[in-house]
């Protein structure tokens, strides 16, 4: 790494995208009923006039991921040819889970599969067994190779551009070049770069947003504070001094030290559920939900619900396509950062069978616990969603288990840390858009990460005050629209590098027998 670097703000990227977060966060502190009513409205609009677009897209990513790891391309290493990978896997992984899922693995891992014995899709009766089998596999085909798939798409062409081409650029917009004219082409990639931004925001809001209640609903059930704003507005600050640190300190003493230590608290944490809970139930509901998710994939992937209109596609599978959207280019970027001396091939297994296992292994446990306690009548956890809400009903399932002020423990350090970590990769990310010409050994300037690490804190303290799990989801959904196109963009882009580059690769071979 060269010690001569020095990393160049770009101006007009970094202070319109902050100005915007700021002006935005602020509308939401100073008009939060106001707010939170157009964004509703917004979102409405957008899922009943584009959900199918968001179902049709989302199986792509998937498809051209495939493509890439197992066509004739699959074999194109990020770096030199005798290059090893910079991280080892387990750290890459632990990188790529802890900063990707985060959190919000724990506070939809339990309180999901009660949303849905109430409300079942595809025509099922609510409180069945059908219902509580499918609210078991819905869970696991919502986290798992589709959001993967969308964070693999744009991670294969960032590590192309930087690792094989030697791009000195970080920016999603130079992934873009191909898909965008000569002229006119600096201005547009300008604002290429600022709609990413401000979709990574929404998308990290969204776990904001889902974090914070739960983190202080965890700390109300371990230490009796009181359950209100002011507790809430604390974890935010504790936050925002661990993950401006950690950004402060960089890739390898921040993130790293972080993502290493929260996956093994997190198996430890399924380890303890399975070993302790329910066990056979557990096994049993997840190989079922297996079955049931092979059984339904292409039904489940492309189910508009276009008669009934019952709106369970547009309140889930729809939401979480937009969620995953507006994340998959911070995600892309920061997984192509940390993945130089891998395949194509190494990196798509790795980022989608991998990244799959994890949250099937979380989803399974925690979903078919939660619906044991439910089920048996050891818990009314139908009751405490209704009228508590999810945080509250995830730290009340935690204290079921066994020595539950331990585990308690163990959970809340969890969440702290991996949301810390999410918003650790997110600052790096956001502060590596907003620099120009940056190497892919370097780093973004400190102070660039440390501003985007404050600023997603007042966005968190924006939608603390506007309130409501609708609100946070429908500012997920409004914000993805812009991730969308530069997602297909940057596919063609790579398309058109690599048969450039590799013009041998791009021509299939014909094999003939010759004539004796």
């Amino acid at each position: 790494m060269s010690s001569t670097y020095t990393p160049v703000l770009d101006k007009k990227v970094f202070f319109t995208s902050i100005g915007t977060v700021l002006t935005v966060s602020s509308l939401m502190i100073l008009f939060p009923v106001t707010s939170a009513g157009i964004a509703h409205s917004a979102m409405q609009f957008i899922t009943d006039k584009f959900g199918w677009l968001y179902l049709l897209t989302g199986v792509m990513p998937l498809a051209f991921a495939g493509w890439l790891a197992f066509g004739r391309f699959g074999q194109i290493k990020f770096g030199r040819a005798d290059e090893k990978p910079e991280y080892s896997t387990v750290s890459w992984v632990a990188m790529m889970f802890t900063a990707s899922m985060g959190a919000s693995l724990i506070a939809w891992g339990f309180a999901e599969p009660i949303f849905y014995i109430q409300t079942p899709p595809l025509g099922i009766a609510a409180n069945t067994s059908s219902a509580f089998e499918f609210a078991h596999m819905y869970p696991i085909f919502h986290w798992s190779l589709a959001p993967w798939a969308m964070y693999c798409l744009p991670a294969i062409p960032i590590a192309y551009m930087v690792y094989v081409r030697g791009a000195n650029s970080l920016r999603i917009s130079d992934a873009c070049n191909e898909a965008l004219p000569e002229r006119g082409r600096k201005s547009a990639k300008t604002i290429i770069d600022i709609l990413v931004v401000i979709s990574i925001v929404g998308g990290v809001a969204t776990s904001i947003g889902l974090g914070v209640p739960l983190v202080s609903a965890l700390a109300v059930e371990l230490l009796g504070v009181p359950d209100n704003l002011l507790t809430q507005i604390a974890v935010i600050m504790l936050w925002t001094v661990i993950f401006g640190t950690s950004a402060f300190l960089g890739l390898r003493k921040g993130i790293k030290v972080l993502a290493d230590i929260n996956i093994v608290l997190m198996f430890f944490f399924l380890a303890f559920i399975l070993v302790l809970g329910p066990t056979v139930y557990i096994l049993s509901m997840s190989v079922n939900s297996l079955g049931l998710l092979f059984d339904n994939f292409l039904r489940i992937s492309f189910w508009t619900d276009p008669i009934e209109r019952g709106g369970f596609p547009e309140t889930w599978t729809i939401f979480y396509w937009a969620w995953w959207f507006a994340y998959a280019p911070m995600m892309g970027l920061f997984f192509a950062r940390i993945s130089r001396g891998r395949t194509i091939r190494q990196v798509v297994v790795g980022v989608i069978g991998l990244g799959s296992l994890g949250t099937f292994l979380f989803m399974s446990v925690a979903g078919a616990y939660v619906l044991h306690l439910q089920s048996n009548e050891l818990l009314d956890a139908v009751e405490i969603l209704n009228s508590e809400g999810m945080a509250t009903l995830v730290a009340v399932v935690i204290s079921q288990l066994p020595w539950p002020t331990f585990i308690l423990t163990i959970v809340t350090v969890l969440s702290v840390i991996f949301y810390a970590t999410t918003f650790d990769s997110a600052a790096y990310v956001l502060a590596s858009i907003c620099t120009k010409d940056l190497p892919g050994d370097q780093e973004p300037g400190r102070i660039n990460r440390v501003v985007w690490a404050i600023g997603l804190g007042i966005v968190a303290t924006g939608l603390m005050v506007a309130g409501g799990l609708e609100t946070i989801k429908s500012m997920t959904v409004v914000t993805s629209m812009s991730a969308l196109p530069v997602l297909f963009m940057m596919c063609y882009t790579l398309y058109r590098w690599l048969q450039q580059d590799f013009p041998d690769l791009a021509k299939p071979k014909v094999h003939t027998l010759e004539p004796h």
